[in-house]
């Protein structure tokens, strides 16, 4: 935990209320995102129950499974909800933008939006991530034949999943990761997973504190749990007489239907709380405005979203069950990257977020008193305009002379540090050398150099270019990591051991 959010979990328990950690929203939030409540069986391996589906309040669809054992109701399950989910993604493949590329040279297409996926926690995440392995290698046809659009559903649902795991994206999101992201309250991480606790924080009723409304929204009867998983007691005294009540009716019609109307019913009370409560949070999202890098980050959703509707319409495959050694090296190595520029961008839109980066001595923040705009360096084989500037600070400079920061009001410039000499009343100065983000004559455009009494940050921080790294292709792989073998096996080799298991896949 770092230090301002624990102070902020500190300010939340003497206020009674959440307290902000950021003053803009990091995250797209769609006009019409698709709210997903799902309810797994308590005891089965991500057997679906229930869930309750739509794109906005008043379009909620409860989906049940009567007998979530049954493999054949299950599929129905993944069917039903197919026909809810794929017409949503379509409904964003009707519009198309052109997106310059080869600096204006050409120009590619993608779709001008993207859908988006809300679930109320991260085990909702999981959930997905699971059903989707589960179908997307079912076949319409053969032994065990499903509804040909479950296996479509499964690719899709593994899509949004491995979303999930990109830093910045906005594809799937889990609602309590997006609220704590944006503010902090007076309970633990594990606590603040609980969706009614950590909205009782956000938004306590009047006259209780947050602490009071949490307490209260641990009550499963008040609150139900947010899914997908079930309270222990009403799976015991009503979720499993509601089931059996089900398969005892067995051909009767009459108590059939009764059996599933009073399993529904009671499916509905476990989800239309958590239902209401999702909307709610969107709505405390919604009031938050945008910061400037997030439109950046949701093209590359749409990037995504249209590269995999065009892998899926060329007749491409579903996805792997597991990626191959160089597949995984690279999937690695562009989360890291991602994470990377994730986290330089939330503090270049935030002042809040940067701060944690000045307490650490990475960022610090200080008053233009000197510049000349007009200085050129004419030591090379031709004359460079490099102004310098001098900021002085009474936060501590931890960085070294040489060192090159940045910030986050002209990221496309840099900043040298030439000198830093401590001054009176414990401040510094620090003489800048700029280079970058003024063009490319001796004169630099109004604007592009700071003037005297400008505030400025300054940071080690980049939000440049990451140039991704170089991977051997599949057929230079050593076939240690899944590549082909150096040589054939001679026709004499040993067999293989007894204790080898032929079933493993090394790949």
């Amino acid at each position: 935990m770092s230090t301002l959010r624990a102070l902020a979990q500190a300010q939340a328990v003497a206020a009674g209320v959440a307290q902000p950690v950021a003053t803009v929203r990091h995250l797209h939030l769609s006009d019409r995102p698709l709210v997903l409540v799902p309810l797994a069986l308590a005891g089965e391996a991500n057997a679906p129950l229930a869930a309750l589906v739509g794109a906005a309040p008043d379009e909620a669809r409860l989906l049940i499974v009567p007998q979530p054992r049954n493999r054949d109701q299950r599929f129905a399950f993944a069917a039903e909800l197919a026909g809810i989910v794929l017409p949503y993604l379509d409904g964003f493949r009707g519009v198309s933008e052109a997106v310059p590329i080869d600096r204006g040279k050409d120009v590619r297409y993608r779709y001008a939006d993207a859908p988006q996926l809300l679930v109320p926690n991260p085990a909702g995440i999981t959930f997905l991530r699971l059903f989707g392995r589960s179908t997307r290698f079912r076949r319409p046809d053969g032994e065990h034949p499903v509804h040909p659009s479950v296996p479509l559903l499964g690719r899709w649902l593994t899509f949004f999943a491995e979303r999930a795991e990109h830093p910045g994206s906005a594809a799937l999101v889990a609602l309590t990761e997006a609220l704590t992201l944006h503010w902090a309250t007076g309970q633990s991480a594990v606590e603040d997973l609980h969706l009614p606790a950590l909205l009782g924080w956000l938004d306590p009723p009047p006259g209780r504190t947050g602490a009071e409304a949490a307490a209260l929204a641990e009550d499963p009867a008040r609150c139900p749990p947010a899914g997908p998983a079930t309270d222990p007691d009403f799976d015991n005294h009503r979720l499993a007489p509601a089931i059996e009540a089900y398969t005892r009716a067995g051909d009767d019609q009459v108590a059939r239907a009764a059996a599933y109307a009073e399993l529904e019913g009671l499916l509905r009370e476990q989800l239309t709380p958590t239902w209401e409560l999702m909307w709610r949070g969107v709505g405390l999202l919604r009031a938050l405005p945008p910061g400037a890098r997030v439109a950046g980050r949701w093209d590359g959703d749409k990037d995504a979203f249209t590269a995999h509707a065009e892998h899926i319409d060329g007749g491409g495959g579903p996805q792997p069950r597991r990626d191959g050694a160089v597949a995984a090296a690279v999937r690695l190595h562009r989360l890291e990257r991602a994470l990377t520029s994730y986290a330089v961008q939330r503090a270049y839109d935030d002042p809040l977020v940067m701060a944690e980066h000045r307490l650490t001595g990475e960022a610090f923040v200080g008053d233009v008193t000197l510049a000349d705009p007009k200085r050129v360096d004419d030591s090379g084989k031709r004359p460079m305009l490099r102004p310098r500037i001098q900021v002085v600070t009474t936060e501590p400079v931890l960085v070294p002379v040489g060192a090159t920061l940045h910030s986050p009001a002209r990221p496309g410039q840099k900043a040298k540090v030439v000198f830093r000499t401590p001054a009176a009343d414990g401040k510094t100065e620090v003489v800048l050398e700029l280079s970058g983000g003024m063009g490319r004559g001796l004169t630099a455009p109004p604007g592009t150099v700071p003037e005297v009494g400008e505030r400025l940050c300054l940071t080690t921080l980049s939000d440049g270019f990451l140039p991704a790294g170089s991977f051997p292709a599949p057929e230079e792989t050593p076939w240690t990591h899944g590549g082909p073998p150096a040589t054939a096996p001679a026709p004499d080799a040993p067999a293989p051991s007894v204790d080898a298991d032929p079933a493993e896949d090394w790949s």
